[in-house]
């Protein structure tokens, strides 16, 4: 029989604690921001910044290549906003949309092609931004705040009515439905992207020649997937918000 003053010595677990490797930190008077996360973001909007002024300035009437995959771009996402939000309303969503898309899309790549962990720093190792759960937290977060904007602006307190329609017995469930979005956005995303990087991260280091590149290659297409689930979900709601109850 073991004494129960044993469990004394056993060391406390602080699952507050608990977290995915190692991070490295900037402290800035009080407070602590996430470095990795601001230096993989900086570089991924770097990149897009790039592309979109090199694809958009000096236009002619027969695009470049560059112009080309810019205006491909902007017509795949207008259709998008198009077909979630409506014919009327959609204009006014596409560069939000086209946003979201973007930095998950460019993200998501970086992770795959941009070999981040070579970089070294004092603590923990960079990865990409959407491999944080703060990113795609703070991206979910920007989507709600987007579609209670959408559906307050356009319907002002009417708006509300949308938690007691079709009965006032659904006031909970519709209530809840609002705060599980974000949620359900934020872990989808984090979730994939991570379980991606830590699958081929294995397989590199068990059977580093030609067998992860297949795996590599379904990476990339799961990340696109990614970035265009989250958009087209992120759509969705603004159209949904939108929509008239009655």
């Amino acid at each position: 029989m073991i004494h129960n003053s044993l469990f004394l010595h056993l060391p406390l677990i602080h699952l507050a604690e608990v977290s995915v490797g190692q991070h490295y930190y900037w402290t800035v008077g009080n407070f602590q921001i996430h470095a990795q996360v601001l230096l993989t973001s900086w570089v991924v909007i770097g990149i897009i910044g790039i592309l979109s002024f090199s694809g958009n300035t000096n236009l002619k009437m027969v695009p470049s290549n560059i112009q080309n995959l810019n205006e491909y771009i902007t017509e795949f996402i207008r259709d998008l906003a198009k077909t979630q939000i409506g014919e009327t309303e959609y204009l006014a969503w596409v560069p939000f949309l086209g946003t979201l898309f973007l930095f998950i899309f460019v993200s998501n790549w970086s992770g795959a092609l941009i070999p981040w962990r070579i970089i070294e720093l004092p603590n923990g190792e960079l990865a990409a931004p959407t491999n944080d759960i703060n990113t795609t937290v703070a991206l979910a977060l920007l989507t709600s705040i987007a579609y209670f904007f959408a559906g307050f602006k356009k319907k002002g307190l009417a708006y509300f009515k949308r938690y007691i329609t079709p009965s006032v017995i659904l006031f909970p469930i519709n209530l809840l439905e609002d705060f599980t979005k974000p949620l359900s956005l934020s872990f989808r995303l984090f979730g994939n992207i991570l379980a991606d990087e830590l699958v081929i991260s294995v397989l590199i280091a068990l059977v580093p020649i030609l067998v992860p590149v297949p795996l590599m290659l379904l990476g990339l297409f799961t990340s696109a997937i990614q970035a265009l689930v989250f958009s087209t979900l992120a759509g969705a709601y603004i159209g949904e918000s939108l929509e008239e109850h009655h």
